[in-house]
């Protein structure tokens, strides 16, 4: 699963408390000997593993050094096969931690994460500038985190994406659409104009809280800032502030206009992903990673990436974005020096450009970048000014905002009202604070 593809929240606040568990359980733990000229690697990657095993296969001939790596999927399970090997005191030199960054930290201050500031700043800063800063930010802990944990860098990403609007060039021209919309009223006026000729406008993953999450926090922030969405997850600014009311209304005026295909809030997003690729709608929200996806459902489609339609053309719109996969270096490891020399040419330019080419992703290293192609060049573009909920200094709490994405829901098939998704929202939030106090 994709970085920015989270959990459910709430699930998220269960897997925090599991993780706090295990980890400082394994503090003391030793790990098991390993043999000084082999790496072993755990990953969750399942389209990568034919790709990573070409570049060890190329290491172990270059240096001598085998890697192994070690694939355990689906999501779910490699995150218990962490937690219990964690607790067990078996991880590998090298691993992935997925789920939020509250949980990256437990284990950093159980002593299970090395930390890589001193190889990302050697030969000054050479490996942290050949990477893409908004990627090296999701692994980052800046000083007075909230978290704790001793400010520096304790992951090396491996690629890199943004959450964007897809449109289809074709049935835009059938419905007499020149250029896609990059204000809200013009993305309106497009709507209008695909429905005129029978086609579906727009198509997500709506079924998943998270897509709900990204869309809404993009416009919020493209509407009011962020500081003051950080000011609300802080609990200075309410849920009925009028800022807010014009985020829960817009979802309100795409019901209105047609905007949504049928059944989007039950979709997942695979089955959204499905419907642009087969050119059942003509807009959709999606990752970076949909290029492959799209790539494998309809090799012809004829699409393009811009941003979500701006509602204040005075800002830029910015979305969710950031490193799609990182791996950690085990702090405990015996091989710890030789799996960060591993980690530092996997990001190198040759590696990078391969894993490009042959994954379709976008690759961490900058100077990678800069030759991609397509529709990965137009992500790429979007990149530099995204966000994520990783980076931020506060998030809202899981229990919040779960009731703030089924509200989403409950507007977009006019169950609720946008006034009273705002009010359910702030009592949750008002609920949250007064437990948080006692």
């Amino acid at each position: 699963m994709p970085f920015l593809q989270v959990q459910i929240l709430m699930k998220r606040s269960c897997a925090w408390l599991c993780a706090v568990a295990l980890a400082l359980s394994a503090a003391g733990c030793a790990q098991p000997s390993r043999p000084s000229d082999e790496i072993e690697v755990w990953h969750w990657m399942t389209d990568r593993q034919d790709a990573l095993e070409t570049l060890a296969r190329k290491y172990a001939e270059t240096t001598g050094i085998r890697v192994r790596f070690s694939l355990f999927a689906p999501s779910d399970a490699y995150t218990q096969k962490i937690m219990a090997a964690a607790q067990a005191g078996v991880l590998p030199d090298v691993f992935g931690i997925l789920d939020e960054k509250v949980i990256a930290a437990s284990f950093i201050k159980a002593g299970l994460v090395a930390d890589l500031t001193g190889a990302f700043r050697a030969d000054q800063g050479a490996w942290e500038r050949a990477l893409s800063p908004k990627a090296l930010d999701v692994n980052r802990f800046a000083e007075g985190n909230s978290d704790g944990v001793k400010p520096g860098i304790y992951g090396v990403p491996l690629d890199i994406g943004s959450m964007q609007m897809v449109y289809n060039r074709a049935l835009l021209r059938k419905a007499g659409i020149r250029q896609p919309p990059a204000a809200f009223h013009d993305w309106l006026r497009a709507i209008a104009a695909l429905r005129r000729v029978g086609i579906a406008p727009f198509v997500t993953g709506f079924g998943e809280l998270w897509i709900v999450d990204c869309f809404a926090t993009s416009y919020a922030i493209n509407i009011m800032g962020e500081q003051k969405v950080l000011d609300t997850f802080r609990g200075l600014v309410p849920y009925t502030d009028p800022d807010w009311i014009r985020v829960f209304t817009l979802f309100k005026t795409l019901r209105e206009k047609g905007a949504f295909i049928d059944g989007v809030v039950i979709k997942g997003n695979k089955v959204a992903e499905q419907d642009f690729a087969l050119g059942r709608a003509a807009f959709a929200f999606n990752g970076a990673w949909s290029v492959n996806v799209y790539r494998q459902m309809s090799p012809e489609l004829d699409y393009g990436v811009v941003p979500l339609p701006a509602f204040n053309t005075a800002v830029p719109m910015v979305s969710w974005g950031g490193a799609e996969s990182s791996l950690v270096v085990n702090a405990l490891s015996p091989n710890r020096d030789k799996a960060v020399e591993f980690l530092r040419w996997l990001t190198e330019k040759e590696q990078q450009a391969y894993l490009s080419a042959e994954l379709h992703i976008l690759p961490v290293n900058r100077a990678a970048m800069a030759d991609v192609p397509g529709a990965l060049a137009e992500f790429a573009r979007s990149v530099e000014t995204s966000t994520h909920p990783k980076i931020w200094p506060v998030n809202e709490d899981p229990v919040v905002g779960e009731v703030f994405q089924k509200g989403i829901q409950a507007i977009i098939i006019g169950e609720r009202t946008p006034q009273a998704v705002a009010r359910d929202v702030q009592a949750a939030k008002a609920r949250q604070m007064e437990r948080t106090k006692r």
